[in-house]
């Protein structure tokens, strides 16, 4: 699949199987734990610092699965949620932007939560502002975020950061010292 500047749910799913950047390559995880429904925008300049953007949506309803979980009576959508929301994004920016291996999150600056997603929001908005971005084998991406639930900013982190790793190996449970990271 050819860089493109938006991609639809479909697509974001084909990036899940490991078919967008390859089998070997970082994925979005599947539904249900994929947090984004759709990049409307994603380029290589703009955003605060100039060195990249993301802007992305989720749709909400009372449907979603994370409700029915959280709490029982006060339906409230996971903070953790929105927070990964935000690293798969800019993960994604990182294998978008040539990265070759297995992505994992590395850490958050400082993250606030001035509201919340509940069953009555229709749209989640996340705005991603890159900061930093390192390619080589050993790629990494700093970037600052924000979220919003239908016009309002409940979320916000700083300094999010993803690694992508070409030495990262599953040996299903045979010898956890193989692991690198």
């Amino acid at each position: 699949m050819s860089q493109s500047n938006s991609y639809n749910k479909e697509d974001l799913l084909s990036m899940a199987n490991g078919d967008m950047f390859g089998q070997s390559n970082a994925k979005l995880p599947q539904d249900p734990m994929l947090m984004i429904d759709r990049i409307l925008s994603i380029k290589n300049s703009g955003g605060t610092y100039d060195k990249g953007s993301i802007i992305a949506e989720m749709d909400i309803t009372d449907e979603s699965w994370f409700f029915h979980c959280h709490f029982k009576g006060d339906p409230v959508m996971p903070g953790c949620l929105g927070l990964d929301g935000m690293w798969q994004l800019v993960g994604f920016f990182l294998t978008w932007s040539g990265a070759k291996g297995k992505g994992r999150a590395l850490g958050v600056g400082d993250v606030k939560f001035r509201g919340q997603v509940r069953p009555y929001h229709k749209k989640i908005v996340y705005n991603v502002s890159i900061k930093k971005l390192i390619t080589r084998s050993k790629s990494m991406i700093w970037a600052d975020a924000e979220m919003q639930a239908d016009n309002k900013k409940i979320y916000t982190a700083k300094n999010l950061q993803v690694g992508i790793f070409d030495n990262l190996v599953y040996d299903f449970g045979k010898d956890p010292s193989l692991d690198s990271f």
